[in-house]
Parts: C-alpha cells; sequence; structure tokens
C-alpha cells in the first residue's frame, strides 16, 4: 500500500474528484520548490510502493534545496509518445512478451503496457515525388527566364499562372484566381473552405484537391510500410493503454502538442498532473504548456511502459526571470532568439530552467513552446513553463470544454502548480536565477552583405548612412559624398518614380525559418491589414513576393482573414520553395535596372530569410537586408532602408494623413487574440477531425485481432525477438560466468554509435549477407532504423561501425577475433560461433564506455551477441542502467587500474563469480586462465538494479510479474 494514502482529498469546488494534497503533505519547504520540482514530488507521492519507489525518495525531492544534484530520484510520467522509428522495437518486444507468457503457462491478455502510451506513425515521410513551388524564376542575377515548375516523375501543374501586375506573360508572382473569380479572394470564402480543404493551390491560394504528389507519396509509403503498418493497428486493436496515431495525421511534436496533451490527467475521478517522456527531441515543447516532459531513449522509454520509473539526478533548477515590457517593434522570434542567447551563456547544461517573474505573462503559448523546443541549443533538459491564466485561455481555443477547464483550475491551484502574477504570490526558490530585461530586446535586421552584421532597427538610417561612406569590403560602399544624395527619376507604367541610394527595389516575405512560431507572418498579415485601411501602398515596382513555407502558415494566414490585405500590397503567394534567398527572383523592370545601373544607386532588397549576401537577389542590388516578416512589408511601403520609423512616417494615407509605423503595427494583444480566436481554434478542430476519422488507406488497412501476433516467418522486417527465450515463473540466482572469451577489446569514449546499428546497411556486412540469404537484392536492403523490428538484422549490425577500433585487430574495421579457431571475422560471425561452442563472451573497454545518445539497441545487441559482462574503466551514466536493464552486468576496474596496469591481453579467459547476496557496488574478483586473480567494482546502485539483473533485466522482471 501507499503510505501516503491519508493524502487523498476531495476537490472542494467538485468533491467527486479526489487527489493527493501535498501541498499540505510537504508544508512549507513545498511552497519554495520550483513549480518543476513540485510535480516530480507528486509523482513520486502517488506512486510510493515501497520498492521502486521509496519514502525516502519523495522526502529527497522535498528536501531538493540540500539534495540537488547529490541523490538520484525515481519519476514516474504519466503517459509516453512514442514516433514509429522507435515504436517499433516496443511494441515487437510486448508482442513477443506476450508470446512468452502464453508458452510459460500465463494469460497473455494481461500483456499490456502499464502507463499510457501514443504512437505516432507519421514521423518518418519518404518523398519520393515533389514538385517545384517557383514557377517560371530566373537564374540568380537575372537573365534567360527558365520555368522550372515540374512534377516528377508526374505532370506539371494544370493551369498557366495568369499575367501579374505591371509584366506580361506572367513571368513573376501569379495573381491568378483559378476561374474562381475575386469572389473567391473574400476572407468568408477563404475561412469557410480553409477547414474542409487544408491544402491550397501555392499560386492561387483557392482550396484543390489533394495534390498529385501528396498522394503518390502516402502510396508509395503504405506501400513500402505495408508490413510495419499492419502490426502497429495489430497493436492498436490487442493492447491496453497503446493509441496509435494514424498515417496523415503529423510529426509526433506536433500532435503530443497539439492534441495528446491533457495538462491534467482525470484518471476514474483520480487528478493528478500531466508528465511525458518521448523517444523525440522535440517533446520539450510539452513544457510550454506547464507539462512535464523531455526526451529519452528508447530502453528507458520502453521501461516506463512496463511500469519502471526512470532514475534521474535531482536536477538543479535555473529560474530565468522575465522582466520589463517587449519593445512594440519586437517579433516573437526576436524575443526567442534573445532568451535562448541568455540561456545559453548561464550554463544551463544538465539542468531543469523554470521561468517565472512579471514577464511571462506577455508570452504566448506559441512563445513558449518554440523556447521550450530551443533545450538543445542551451543544453537544458527542460524549460518549463507553469500554467497560467494564458496556458488556460489557449486550452480553451485548443477545445477543452468548460468543465475541464474549471477542473483544471482548481486542481492546479489546490495542489500550487496554477502561476499567478499577483504581487502576494510568493516566487520558488531556484539553484540560480538568470535576468532577462524584455524591454532591453529590440528588433535587429542583417545586413547590407553578410548575416551576421546585426543592426538595430532604430540605428539603421545611421547605419546605411555609414556604409554609403565606408571603403568597400564586408559593410561599405564608397560612395563620394556629393552622390549620397542622388536622385534618379524613372518612368514607370506611365509614372515617374524617384529612385536614390537606399531605395527597396525588393520586399520578400519568406517564412521558411519560421514556421515553428508563425506569429510572426500574423504580424506582418495584420500590419497589411492596417496599412491598407490606412491608405498606404506599395510602389508597383518593388518586386514583392511571398513565400509560406509550408501548407500550415497558409492555414494561419487565410483563417486569420490577412492574404487579401497582403495581396493588396502585392504580397502574393508565390510558393512553397527556396524562392528569393536563394537567387530566384524575378527580374526587375528593365527601366528599374536601367536606372539604378545608370545611375550607380546602392539598391536594397528586405527579405525574411537566411541569406543576404551581395547580388545574390539581383545583380544589380548591392544592398540586402534580412529583417522580421511584419519589417519587409514596413520597408516595402516606406521604399527605403533610409528612415527613422520614430520620427519620419511611413507615407500618406487618406485626408493626406501622415501614417507612422506605430500607428499600424500590431499590439502583441491584438497577435495573441487572432492567433487563439481565428487560428489555434480552427487548427484544433481540423487536427480532431482526422484524428477521430483516420484515413481511408488505414481504415481499409487489414490486420490480425488475435491476442498473440501471428509472425511471419519470411518477413525481414519484423521478428519475435530471443531476449524470453529461456523465461521461468521464477529467476534463476545470477549465474557466474566461466571460461569467457573476449569478444572486443576496446579503448576510451565507444559511443553508442560504435555499438548500435545505424544508418544504410552495408553490402558487406554480416547483415546484408543475412538479407540477401533471404533473397533481398541491395537495393531492397533499406536502413537499419527501417528494420528495427528483426532482431536478427539488428543484432548483426551490433558493433558494424566501420569507425570500430578494436585491439585485437589494430585497426578502424568491424571485426574481431575468434580465439579458439584464430579466425579474423565480423563480429556477429565470432559471437554466433562462440554461442554455438557454449562459450559466454565479455567485452574489455577503457574510460567512458556508452558514451553518446541513448541507443535501445547499443544494449539489446550485445546481449543477443552473447555479452555477458562488460569490464571498463568508467560509464556514461545512462548506458550503464541500459546495461542492467537487458541483463548485462557492468563491471568496473578499482581506481587507477586498468587492462594495461593489470597485464591483460584480452586473450586469456575470464571467470566472474556473482553470489546470491549481491549488493550495490559489492567488489567481485576475476580469474583468468592465466592464474591472474583481480578485483572489479559491480556497478549496480541500488536494491532495485539487483532485482533487475537478476531477473535478466527488466522485460524478463515485468514477464515474470504478469506470472
Amino acid at each position: 500500500g501507499n503510505p501516503y494514502q491519508p493524502a487523498i482529498e476531495a476537490l472542494e469546488s467538485h468533491p467527486e474528484k479526489k487527489f493527493y494534497n501535498v501541498s499540505k503533505l510537504g508544508g512549507a519547504k513545498y511552497d519554495v520548490l520550483p513549480y518543476s520540482i513540485r510535480v516530480l514530488f507528486e509523482s513520486s507521492v502517488r506512486n510510493c510502493d515501497g520498492f521502486l519507489v521509496k519514502e525516502t525518495d519523495a522526502m529527497n525531492i522535498l528536501d531538493w534545496k540540500t539534495k540537488q544534484s547529490h541523490v538520484e530520484v525515481p519519476f514516474c510520467p504519466a503517459r509516453v509518445v512514442l514516433q514509429d522509428f522507435t515504436g517499433i522495437p516496443a511494441m515487437v518486444d510486448f508482442a513477443a512478451m506476450r508470446e512468452a507468457v502464453r508458452n510459460a503457462g500465463g494469460d497473455p491478455v494481461k500483456v499490456n503496457p502499464a502507463c499510457p502510451t501514443d504512437l505516432t506513425v507519421d514521423h518518418s515521410l519518404q518523398i519520393d515525388f515533389s514538385k517545384c513551388a517557383i514557377q517560371n524564376a530566373p537564374n540568380p542575377g537575372g537573365g534567360e527566364q527558365k520555368p522550372l515548375a515540374r512534377l516528377s516523375p508526374l505532370k506539371p501543374p494544370l493551369r498557366k499562372p495568369l499575367p501579374c501586375r505591371g509584366q506580361s506573360g506572367g513571368q513573376s508572382g501569379c495573381r491568378g484566381s483559378c476561374g474562381a473569380g475575386e469572389a473567391g479572394r473574400s476572407t468568408g470564402a477563404f475561412s469557410a473552405q480553409i477547414e474542409n480543404t487544408p491544402i491550397l493551390c501555392p499560386f492561387h491560394l483557392q482550396p484543390v484537391p489533394e495534390p498529385e504528389t501528396v498522394l503518390k507519396n502516402q502510396e508509395m509509403e503504405f506501400g513500402r510500410n505495408r508490413e510495419r503498418l499492419q502490426f502497429f493497428k495489430w497493436s492498436s486493436k490487442v493492447f491496453e493503454n497503446i493509441s496509435v496515431i494514424p498515417p496523415e495525421t503529423g510529426m509526433a511534436h506536433q500532435v503530443n502538442l497539439e492534441y495528446l496533451s491533457r495538462v491534467v490527467f482525470d484518471v476514474k475521478d483520480f487528478l493528478h498532473p500531466d508528465s511525458v517522456v518521448g523517444t523525440d527531441s522535440h517533446t520539450t515543447m510539452v513544457n510550454g504548456l506547464g507539462i512535464l516532459g523531455w526526451g529519452v531513449g528508447g530502453i528507458e522509454t520502453e521501461a516506463v511502459m512496463l511500469g519502471m520509473p526512470l532514475s534521474l539526478a535531482l536536477p538543479e533548477v535555473v529560474g530565468c526571470e522575465l522582466t520589463g515590457t517587449v519593445s512594440p517593434l519586437a517579433t516573437s522570434i526576436d524575443i526567442v532568439l534573445s532568451i535562448t542567447k541568455h540561456l545559453r551563456q548561464a550554463d544551463v547544461a544538465g539542468k531543469f530552467v523554470e521561468f517565472f517573474g512579471s514577464g511571462v505573462s506577455q508570452l504566448s503559448v506559441a512563445d513558449r513552446t518554440t523556447i521550450a523546443n530551443m533545450c538543445p541549443e542551451y543544453g537544458a533538459i527542460l524549460s518549463f513553463f507553469p500554467v497560467d491564466n494564458v496556458t488556460l485561455k489557449h486550452l480553451k481555443h485548443a477545445g477543452f470544454d468548460k468543465a475541464k477547464l474549471e477542473v483544471t483550475e482548481a486542481y492546479l491551484k489546490a495542489v500550487k502548480l496554477f502561476r499567478s502574477d499577483e504581487s502576494s504570490s510568493r516566487e520558488p526558490e531556484y539553484s540560480q536565477v538568470v535576468q532577462v530585461s524584455l524591454g532591453s530586446i529590440i528588433p535587429y535586421v542583417s545586413g547590407p552583405k553578410r548575416s551576421q552584421d546585426r543592426v538595430a532597427v532604430n540605428n539603421m538610417k545611421s547605419d546605411f548612412q555609414a556604409c554609403l561612406n565606408e571603403k568597400s569590403g564586408v559593410k561599405g560602399f564608397q560612395i563620394a559624398a556629393e552622390k549620397q544624395n542622388d536622385i534618379v527619376p524613372v518612368q514607370y507604367e506611365g509614372n515617374e518614380y524617384k529612385l536614390s541610394h537606399g531605395c527597396v527595389v525588393i520586399a520578400a516575405v519568406i517564412s521558411c525559418t519560421n514556421n515553428c512560431n508563425p506569429s510572426v507572418m500574423l504580424a506582418a498579415g495584420l500590419l497589411a491589414k492596417k496599412a491598407v485601411e490606412a491608405g498606404l501602398a506599395v510602389k508597383p515596382y518593388i518586386r514583392t513576393s511571398l513565400s509560406p513555407g509550408s501548407g500550415m502558415v497558409t492555414h494561419y494566414l487565410s483563417s486569420s482573414g490577412v492574404l487579401p490585405y497582403l495581396s493588396k500590397l502585392g504580397f502574393e503567394v508565390v510558393g512553397y520553395g527556396c524562392s528569393t534567398c536563394v537567387g530566384n527572383t524575378a527580374p526587375l523592370p528593365e527601366a528599374i535596372r536601367n536606372a539604378i545601373k545608370q545611375g550607380e544607386i546602392i539598391a536594397c532588397g528586405v527579405l525574411s530569410g537566411t541569406k543576404n549576401f551581395e547580388g545574390r537577389l539581383c545583380d544589380c542590388v548591392r544592398a540586402n537586408y534580412l529583417a522580421s516578416p511584419p519589417l519587409v512589408v514596413a520597408y516595402a511601403i516606406a521604399g527605403t532602408v533610409r528612415i527613422d520609423f520614430d520620427t519620419e512616417p511611413l507615407g500618406t494615407g487618406f485626408n493626406g494623413k501622415s501614417i507612422y509605423l506605430r500607428d499600424i503595427w500590431p499590439t502583441r494583444q491584438e497577435l495573441h487574440t487572432v492567433e487563439e480566436e481565428c487560428v489555434i481554434s480552427s487548427m484544433f478542430r481540423e487536427l480532431k477531425e482526422k484524428m477521430e476519422k483516420g484515413n481511408k488507406r488505414w481504415n481499409l488497412l487489414e490486420a490480425p485481432e488475435s491476442t498473440l501476433f501471428p509472425w511471419d516467418l519470411k518477413s525481414t522486417y519484423i521478428r519475435c525477438p530471443s531476449f524470453f527465450d529461456k523465461l521461468a515463473k521464477e529467476a534463476a540466482p545470477p549465474a557466474a560466468v566461466e571460461n569467457a572469451h573476449v569478444l572486443l577489446f576496446l579503448g576510451d569514449s565507444v559511443t553508442t554509435d560504435h555499438i548500435s546499428p545505424a544508418g544504410s546497411i552495408a553490402r558487406s556486412s554480416a547483415a546484408a549477407k543475412y538479407l540477401t540469404s533471404r533473397g533481398l537484392t541491395p537495393r531492397e536492403f533499406n536502413s537499419y532504423g527501417a528494420r528495427r523490428g528483426n532482431d536478427a538484422v539488428m543484432t548483426r549490425g551490433t558493433f558494424a561501425n566501420i569507425k570500430l577500433l578494436n585491439k585485437f585487430i589494430g585497426k578502424p574495421a568491424p571485426k574481431t577475433v575468434h580465439f579458439p579457431s584464430g579466425q579474423t571475422l565480423d563480429v556477429f560471425e565470432a559471437a554466433e560461433l562462440y554461442q554455438k561452442e557454449g562459450i559466454p563472451v565479455i567485452i574489455l573497454a577503457g574510460k567512458k564506455y556508452g558514451l553518446g545518445s541513448s541507443r535501445d539497441w547499443a544494449a539489446k545487441g550485445p546481449f543477443l551477441l552473447g555479452v555477458k559482462a562488460v569490464l571498463a574503466e568508467s560509464y556514461e551514466k545512462v548506458h550503464r542502467s541500459q546495461l542492467i536493464g537487458i541483463g548485462i552486468a557492468p563491471l568496473q576496474f578499482r581506481p587507477g587500474e586498468n587492462p594495461t596496469t593489470l597485464g591483460l591481453t584480452g586473450r586469456e579467459q575470464f571467470s566472474i563469480l556473482f553470489p546470491a547476496d549481491l549488493s550495490p557496488r559489492m567488489t567481485l574478483d576475476v580469474k583468468t586462465s592465466t592464474g591472474k586473480v583481480f578485483s572489479v567494482i559491480a556497478l549496480f546502485e541500488n536494491s532495485m538494479e539487483i532485482t533487475l539483473y537478476k531477473n535478466g533485466g527488466s522485460l524478463n522482471f515485468v514477464a515474470r510479474r504478469f506470472l
């Protein structure tokens, strides 16, 4: 029983709901804990069973202030998210466990994941058919038009673009309407159509049937992965606690954030915080919703699915205090990148980061999830934003009903997991505090020749003047003082215009780098709307374009109703491919080009892309600036970069009134309102419909419904693994390792990449030989990642890295020596011979064995090769626990000792006795065939790890619990 059951209470506003009142249980200590640590504490209290989670674990977390970084604590996440590549071996293991439990006399129906698990199938799209989105784009710098539009190997787009403003023959961005007429451009039409058909014609902004490219790629995916998809569908039918997200729904992190997140779990009227671990590096995005979560490896994820807790060092928590008010011109991207820069400089690697302060409420949920998603950039485990009123407002638009929101808010406040801006609320105590003043975040542009040359927008006019004065180089243009104010008149479309240094002739809104936070695109659209309503316009000779980067961004712009206003200013959607920033800009009108060249004018391009090298956009445009999307629109309206937005108007509006940038710049509140009410709600409705309806191919896909999976013995993708071959109801005492040969003699810093199968399957490898023997050609080998459900392939790929340096071989090669015969063989072939001869094997290694990313097959592979123990000088912590979790003993040489100091050649045979009363960090004796005896440390840190090892690993331990 749980010793903390007396702490269970009823929720005051909803007495039918129960929960552990950890706030009362923890008292004053709890009140100063960081919110993220409070989630860890609640989990330890709720899951305390005296074995996997002990009372001392909960108390250690409560004493976080003094115990941080000094103790290991267990954490039981509320759920798991898998993507398809890592999901397949986990589900194959569960299918094999059912078989083993049945064979041992148990009920296979009882074998189910202990933790709710969501598996997304859409993570590995391979593109077989593609279409260039840029129509009739010229070579960089101008020249002969060369149409690039193509659909390979399908036919070209059905409609030819209609002529554009100021051009003949449709050689620039298209203004056509696919015959739908101008009525098709109304906001209402866009909104109605976007919900039913989210994919738009990239050239005419009209809804179209699913493009042939999408259909063809989906057909190829289903054909190539049919066997895997059938296995996933079988899993979703027979296993409890497993939910499979159908193909064509979305990637793991997107679906996790937009659909799977609960914030508060309600299981049979019992409430607890949502938390998650996933095999996707973007899992941290959910921290922006107040959900504790981060990415882990396959073995850790599978352990959680089996009901085992994660073990982690009680982390330090860095508090990031946000103060001040955001500059009106600063965009979400400015804020995200500035905060990321501060955290990178603060040394937060391996720590939790938690945000607090008066400035947090100024960040939308989109801002927060983007910051949390940047964790790998600054090295933190996670970046936590506690739930507050901004979160609740977002959840309302995301589809949470009123009753669920009320329970969520009441529960989080009861356990003090709700952040408030009230001055009376006490802030938690942190390991260290990093302060970020939002008021110091000002918008920048980059240029005029290099992206690393940043210029504050309020200094733009003076900086450009300095560039005119400087000698020719990385920034300067060396324009004589008497020519710096030259004006060149030019006739265009029957009107006269005046060009001068700094005039804008190219303005491109590109969102390829802004898809993670499309609010900057919305800002550009809202600014365009206000500009049009104020009577402002863009000069017709300026080459304007809009390339949304993805259909989702077009969805944002369409459903918010701003596309017609962008169009009115000349910013038409030209497609979804790389365009302006790679030089694919339509040529400037001949009159404008001539005027620039004859007057030696330093003309400018402004774009929201990533590249701005001199002459890249056009050979006559020498100054190019990277700016946020709304600033691109602003500079296009102004027609020049030689402007001080604070003191000079953008132009003249209706009734001759001067319009300043501050008059039309959308406020953050306006942006948040449009984003939440117009965009987020429609996105979630669409995603919910996809989840509920599935898709035609998935719905029609046939899959078995038997309790046990009917393994296809001919399959080279899915195979029943041999982890449970010796499963018995009772675990046998740990067997001694007798007269073991050394399979590999390795040095320092052997990484999981050296161990685990990865990448393509080499034609000369043991895996290739196996697949060839099954009738496959090299073209059909695919990759190790695609065959992770076949242990025969993966075992043969273990230690198959060509960079593996085995001291027996003396050079990098995936080879070793089979000592009884003296042959040099592939690692798998040698291991296979040892197993046939009944000879156990071990691995000798140096320092930091198992360094690098967590990989499940870095432990599973050696186990299936017959490795009984690893003797190393030191281990990477996560890999050490993975070895125990699969049933391999991690043994460590005593300090100051290693194979060299002990005089070991690796050619000896080794014997190791494991006593029945094995205890953490016990010293064991190792005897060699040469008579040498030395001691090693058994690197088991607690009784749970010893129990797992005695059971042959976590898989067999859990299987016996089902028996």
